[in-house]
């Protein structure tokens, strides 16, 4: 049976509905996405996306959550990467996602206050997104921008 690692997504929009997306750090290549990470062992969804987004983006405050998807959203790593991300231990991941607003004021994001994984960021057209993103990632942006699109359109 396919493993998957169970990990949240942050699609974080400003007071103008404009998307949060940075670009990673740590791959050579011009693809950008919104923030995401694994659940720890002892942590809920919730309390794993507010790490994640604080670590990601510095965010620490001045943002609410607006809607939790219903459903596990799932993608698949391409072969080539399933035995070398996560020690091979995972096909790919299974995430909640939450739609968030941000009302603070955009110097409070902080690429650096943890260890950073992003060395870039910008506010998006939601819809944008879908080009941006990994080709692997494309389906479940897809998913997402229809959950959530209520919040831009």
């Amino acid at each position: 049976m396919k493993k998957y690692r169970k990990g949240v997504g942050i699609f974080l929009l400003n007071k103008e509905k404009k998307l949060w997306v940075g670009q990673r750090i740590d791959k050579k290549n011009e693809f950008w996405q919104m923030p995401q990470g694994g659940i720890d062992y002892d942590e809920t969804p919730v309390q794993a996306m507010r790490r994640e987004l604080m670590e990601e983006s510095g965010i620490k405050k001045n943002f609410e959550i607006i809607k939790e998807t219903g459903c596990w959203l799932k993608y698949d790593l391409p072969k080539e990467l399933v035995g070398v991300v996560w020690n091979g231990k995972y096909v790919g991941q299974k995430q909640k996602w939450f739609a968030c607003r941000f009302f603070g004021d955009d110097r409070e994001i902080r690429l650096d206050s943890y260890t950073p994984e992003f060395g870039r960021w910008k506010w998006i057209n939601p819809s944008d997104s879908i080009n941006l993103v990994v080709p692997f990632k494309k389906k479940l942006y897809k998913k997402i921008l229809e959950e959530f699109s209520f919040l831009y359109n």
